[in-house]
């Protein structure tokens, strides 16, 4: 029998469907070794809701054993299963069952993918690891692109990894019955990212720059303030032009291509793995070292 399956007796009938079933839905299998049929169906029960045992609890009754127990649930045939929650039953299978009419009970219940992966997003999102919330946020928008709180979660994680243009066109997309507080903290956000990417310090070098075409100087300056800003791909953009022009980079740092390519690759390490920005700067950097 299935190890995340647990066996209900009348010594702990109390605490999994009475206890149990207050923090999550109770899945009770009733079965018998001469009914073939209600061993199928536990075992199929068991194996669908394997991946969900934070959501639901598999519990199985052998009526052989356990007769008492069957009859205070009413059990008149096998196979049956009776869900349970708040210690009173919800629904129920009784009679051989089909995998698909199975898994069409149990997707009533059951979160959907899109639920678990926003989930994982949202721990990730907590302990800073953006990489990995990136990651979960972006599956689970593939799986329904329409959800307000999953695109809420994007959102949030592109405008903490510096991606303002692509947060904004989620951010647009929210309706009116969706633009929640946390759709307000991130307008917020958004103006404020606006306000740093565009900063006076900013401008300043921009327009020295623009007067001083060929300065390198300037231009690794403006490059380190685009990166503090999180416009990495214009700061990324100008370093690599330097590399470029700089032709051979001399160990001993004697041109300035050497200064450049070493911001670059800071800013390309800063990036989290994966970053599809950082894979298309890394090939463009070993093409023109090879």
């Amino acid at each position: 029998m299935n190890t995340n399956m647990i066996e209900i007796t009348l010594e702990n009938f109390q605490q999994v469907i009475i206890d149990e079933s207050k923090n999550k839905l109770v899945l009770v299998s009733f079965w018998a070794e001469q009914v073939p049929e209600s061993i199928t169906l536990r075992d199929a029960l068991a194996t669908k809701v394997a991946p969900f045992t934070d959501h639901i609890l598999l519990a199985s009754v052998d009526c052989q054993s356990q007769g008492q127990i069957a009859q205070q649930f009413g059990i008149q045939g096998l196979p049956t299963a009776i869900l349970v929650k708040d210690s009173q039953p919800l629904d129920g299978l009784s009679g051989p069952q089909e995998e698909t009419t199975i898994a069409a009970f149990l997707d009533k219940y059951l979160p959907k993918a899109e639920d678990l992966l926003l989930q994982q997003a949202q721990t990730f999102l907590i302990e800073n690891k953006l990489a990995d919330a990136l990651q979960a946020i972006s599956q689970a928008y593939q799986e329904n692109n329409e959800r307000a709180d999953i695109k809420l979660v994007l959102a949030d994680v592109l405008l903490q990894s510096g991606k303002n243009d692509e947060a904004r066109a989620l951010l647009d997309s929210i309706l009116m019955a969706d633009q929640d507080s946390y759709y307000k903290a991130l307008i917020a956000k958004l103006e404020l990212a606006d306000e740093a990417a565009n900063s006076p310090e900013i401008q300043a070098l921009e327009t020295q720059l623009k007067n001083n075409p060929d300065d390198a100087v300037l231009t690794q300056q403006l490059a380190a303030q685009y990166n503090q800003v999180n416009r990495n791909e214009e700061a990324l953009a100008l370093l690599f032009n330097l590399v470029r022009a700089g032709g051979t980079i001399n160990d001993d740092g004697s041109n300035s291509a050497v200064k450049s390519r070493e911001l670059l690759l800071d800013i390309l390490k800063s990036l989290p793995d994966g970053d599809l920005l950082a894979t298309k700067y890394r090939r463009k950097l070993y093409t023109l070292m090879y």
